[in-house]
């Protein structure tokens, strides 16, 4: 068959020739396969992983305790996007990162936390954190429609202050639905502010004289990041340290309901028409808490489990980074910041004379 062709071509003259392989081709042109689902989300997972193994890297070099990989993610992120600018081939993978990495992180969190750690806490312990959380929350979303910032860019710095830091902002931006230069202010604020707690309250802990256990529960119910509670916390002694971190702990597992009741009120003001979604992803958080409690993972699978749910935030993190432009994020004004600092006076006084009643 292909001597015939040739000799079928021969004859033609160049126009019609061009013209006849042009036509034998367009089939073959338009049967092509596109680019396979690891073709598209290629270049944007390798730059999220990228600048995720970087961040994890330089916390690990530096050997500073409160620096979050998640927050010097996002800072490499958007330093990416506004410097050298974002390849359109990398919009999905970078998409994909911002959702379905995000919501499987969440949900290996679970693994972190058991039912076990409230007891520890305490019934008094438990209290405080809730109401602290709980007050937390109202207080800032009052203040910011005082102050007249956005409704959406307060839900995330009520939710940041109020329950763990960035990855409490990325989570409830689920049913929030703000912009990325929303997620982007409210991680800030949060990173700037829970830093400052870490510097501070070792030594108000020490002038005010207080005992291991009420300082660690101080510090993990008011204390944004982990990362700061835990450089907050072991500042104070061994005793203290543990204490924050369980207490910090159980006052993540408070993020599920928190979730839940944001959607259901989106929804709700939304109407029949309402985008919020329902975040199944929290139920899977909640049901690996539950399985966590009852039949806990190898100490060794454990840590492997915290190590790559870690990351996989920290790539969510680089992702929403990747999506920031920073000239909206100049746009925000000091607003926000003042509502920022605002909360964490409220969050760190209220919860320092909660502890001192019990």
């Amino acid at each position: 068959m292909r001597w015939i062709d040739q000799d079928a071509s021969a004859i033609l003259c160049p126009t019609d020739r061009r013209d006849a392989v042009t036509s034998l081709q367009s089939p073959a042109l338009a049967a092509a396969p596109s680019p396979g689902w690891l073709g598209r989300h290629l270049p944007g997972l390798g730059l999220t992983f990228g600048i995720a193994a970087l961040a994890m890297a330089a916390q690990r070099l530096s050997g500073i305790a409160g620096l979050s990989p998640l927050a010097l993610a996002m800072v490499l992120g958007i330093a990416w996007r506004n410097v050298i600018g974002l390849p359109a081939a990398a919009r999905a993978g970078i998409g994909f990162s911002l959702r379905r990495i995000l919501r499987l992180a969440i949900v290996l969190l679970g693994f972190q936390l058991t039912l076990a750690q409230l007891r520890t806490v305490g019934l008094p312990g438990v209290a405080v954190i809730a109401l602290t959380l709980a007050a937390t929350f109202v207080f800032t979303t009052w203040t910011g429609r005082a102050l007249g910032v956005a409704p959406r860019l307060t839900q995330l710095i009520a939710a940041g202050t109020s329950v763990c830091g960035a990855s409490a902002v990325i989570a409830t931006n689920t049913v929030t639905r703000g912009s990325d230069e929303d997620v982007a202010y409210a991680i800030a604020i949060v990173t700037v502010f829970g830093s400052l707690s870490m510097l501070a309250m070792p030594g108000i802990g020490s002038l005010l004289a207080l005992d291991a256990a009420h300082y660690g529960i101080w510090v993990g119910a008011t204390v944004h990041e982990v990362a700061q509670v835990v450089g907050a916390g072991f500042q104070h002694g061994a005793e203290a340290g543990q204490a924050a971190a369980v207490a910090k702990l159980s006052r993540v597992i408070l993020l599920a309901p928190l979730i839940l009741c944001l959607g259901a009120l989106a929804r709700r003001r939304g109407g029949a028409g309402g985008r919020a979604p329902t975040p199944w992803f929290v139920l899977g958080f909640v049901a690996v808490v539950l399985v966590n409690s009852i039949a806990p993972l190898p100490a060794a699978l454990q840590n492997a489990v915290v190590l790559v749910t870690g990351f996989l935030l920290t790539v969510a993190l680089a992702a929403m980074g990747l999506e920031t432009d920073i000239r909206k994020l100049r746009a925000q004004g000091m607003r926000p910041l003042a509502l920022g600092a605002l909360a964490w006076v409220f969050i760190s006084g209220l919860g320092l004379a909660l502890v001192e009643l019990i």
